[in-house]
């Protein structure tokens, strides 16, 4: 796990140093453990090193047999079958990412079909003078790129792009509004202007600082549900993510588990302990405040069960009123996703003994956990409304025009799926990859931690897509074959419990200070161009009951303080908000 960033000329000319260097030391937070800088012809390469898997020899860049040079930020879980099949190459590291460099001389662009990982990859192809990128199909690792005139630059976050002063630190009012009114931004564009995303599973071809060809590699395997008995289903299930959850335990660092004493992670603890044998290293996050919902004794005591060492981290109102501004500086591409809290407090609590922790994220969006594609199935999808066809701000004259980019997402899904395959298919595209993986990846490696993400694999993802609707959805439950896999594996876990959720109390917290909040939000520049002082009033004296609009227009403070303005995130909320 690491960050790259680079540039290539139009001209031919060799890259400025200096402008990668500013890349480097904006995302120096993604590699502690070393960096380096390959400057050849018009192609710069910067990588950053989290060592995760050959602390000796890994290196980067790492080089094929004809002078191919690879930068890459990820984890190749099948790296030892890929090895077993090329057994005429000379290796000369053990890290997992250096079969792709000789795959990619030898099979071209189809050299990403091999990999089983989780990667954003930068190869300079010395042969054909071109700069290949390519991003895991999931998403799961960012990559984003600049075209100017007469440079092309790549990174693995924006600041680091917004680092070389080549773009403006301004914001798109389209995506502004997509951003408060849904809480992520979706499709290629990010909200700066000139700044876009590689999307998941997307390989760009560059020469001579510009984009020739781009290919696509579908997340998800084509056609509707396909018929299997329940009893089939549950002897795969098993099989499918025993081993995923092995390849993915493939480290040469202490890995451990978030536990939030949910289906999703209760189920990755079993497997764990099933793969390994070993007593299992945990994190759990609770809160300080009776009154809110709080699952981490659930997640200890599921632990204890199953025989795995499980820390409670508390998160209290202080801690979110300090840590708030730093949080938000951390999600440069933002996300208003209040989980973003938890994330980074058990980021920082893994931080020094866990380098490697297994994460939950697209269980829900893979066996169909949502009520929203419960909501789907016949008879009910008669007699409710779409997902997200209503924002956060209705009415409000500054944030309209924000449903585009989801409506094209809703479009371009095959008229073969069936109405709970849309719902899954939107969510895989654009709402796991642009709040989810996001708000794990910034959350996690800004404290130098690796998430992984077992259930976003592709051979997880081909066995759940394609099951039957209702070996997903149930009358009141979702993920209903998981969960029943869960009640046989581990019947301690409460595979059809009712879950309390993973959310702070925000809107406990905010509710305490909401007037000066209020006051502080409303002199904003950033606010002011888009809510009157009266609906930024009326928001926060709300928050105890509906939080999300209130904690929206906080993040979007704090976030558009820091990250447009340029100001420093140290101090508490009010602090930060008070600084000019």
């Amino acid at each position: 796990m690491c960050g790259i960033a680079g540039v290539m000329t139009r001209n031919g000319e060799g890259p400025d140093p200096l402008l990668l260097q500013r890349m480097l030391r904006a995302i120096s937070h993604r590699g502690p453990d070393g960096s380096a800088t390959l400057i050849r012809g018009n192609t710069g390469l910067v990588h950053l090193r989290l060592a995760i898997v050959d602390l000796r020899t890994g290196d980067q860049p790492l080089y094929g047999a004809t002078g191919a040079a690879l930068v890459a930020n990820g984890e190749i879980y099948n790296d030892p079958e890929l090895r077993r099949q090329m057994p005429q190459t000379q290796f000369n590291t053990r890290s997992d990412c250096e079969p792709a460099v000789f795959l990619a001389e030898s099979d071209g662009l189809a050299f990403v079909d091999r990999l089983r990982g989780m990667y954003a990859i930068a190869i300079h192809d010395l042969k054909h003078e071109s700069l290949i990128l390519s991003r895991d199909i999931f998403g799961i690792k960012p990559l984003y790129y600049i075209q100017e005139d007469n440079l092309f630059l790549f990174a693995s976050e924006p600041c680091a792009l917004l680092a070389t002063g080549l773009v403006a630190r301004s914001v798109d009012p389209s995506l502004r509004a997509e951003l408060l009114q849904l809480k992520f931004t979706s499709g290629r564009k990010t909200i700066f202007p000139g700044i876009y995303r590689v999307l998941p599973g997307e390989t760009l071809v560059v020469k001579n600082g510009r984009i020739v060809d781009r290919r696509r590699k579908a997340a998800l395997p084509e056609g509707g549900p396909k018929w299997i008995s329940h009893r089939e289903a549950l002897r795969q299930i098993e099989q499918v993510l025993l081993d995923s959850v092995a390849a993915h335990l493939r480290s040469d660092v202490p890995y451990g588990l978030f536990l939030s004493g949910g289906v999703d992670s209760s189920a990755l603890l079993a497997l764990m302990r099933r793969a390994t044998g070993q007593r299992i290293q945990a994190l759990t996050v609770g809160w300080d405040d009776a009154r809110a919902t709080d699952e981490s004794y659930e997640a200890i005591r599921l632990a204890g069960v199953m025989g795995a060492d499980c820390h409670r981290l508390v998160m209290s109102e202080s801690d979110f009123w300090n840590f708030a501004p730093r949080i938000a500086a951390a999600i440069d591409d933002p996300t208003a996703d209040a989980a973003v809290l938890p994330s980074w407090m058990l980021g920082r609590a893994a931080a020094g003994s866990l380098k490697v922790t297994l994460c939950g994220e697209g269980a829900d969006e893979l066996f169909g956990g949502y009520s929203r594609y419960r909501k789907r199935r016949v008879p009910w999808r008669w007699f409710t409304r779409p997902p997200r066809n209503k924002g956060l701000f209705e009415g409000s004259e500054s944030l309209r025009g924000w449903h585009d980019g989801m409506q094209a997402a809703e479009n371009s899904v095959a008229s073969q799926r069936s109405e709970v395959q849309r719902a899954q298919e939107v969510d895989i595209s654009e709402w796991l990859p642009n709040d989810l993986l996001i708000k794990l990846d910034r959350t996690l490696m800004v404290h130098g931690v690796e998430g992984r993400t077992p259930f976003l694999d592709p051979i997880v993802a081909d066995f759940a897509f394609s099951l039957p609707d209702t070996e997903k959805t149930g009358l009141r439950f979702g993920k209903r074959l998981l969960r029943d896999w869960l009640a046989g594996a581990f019947p301690e876990a409460g595979a059809y419990a009712r879950k309390k959720g993973f959310k702070p109390p925000v809107g406990l917290w905010m509710a305490r200070r909401d007037a000066i909040l209020a006051e502080l939000v409303a002199n904003q520049a950033g606010i002011q161009e888009i809510l009157p002082r009266e609906r930024v009033q009326q928001v926060f004296r709300q928050s105890a009951t509906k939080p999300q609009p209130a904690w929206s227009i906080l993040f979007y403070a704090l976030w558009h303080n820091h990250h447009i303005l340029g100001h420093p995130s140290e101090g508490d909320i009010g602090d930060v908000l008070r600084s000019k």
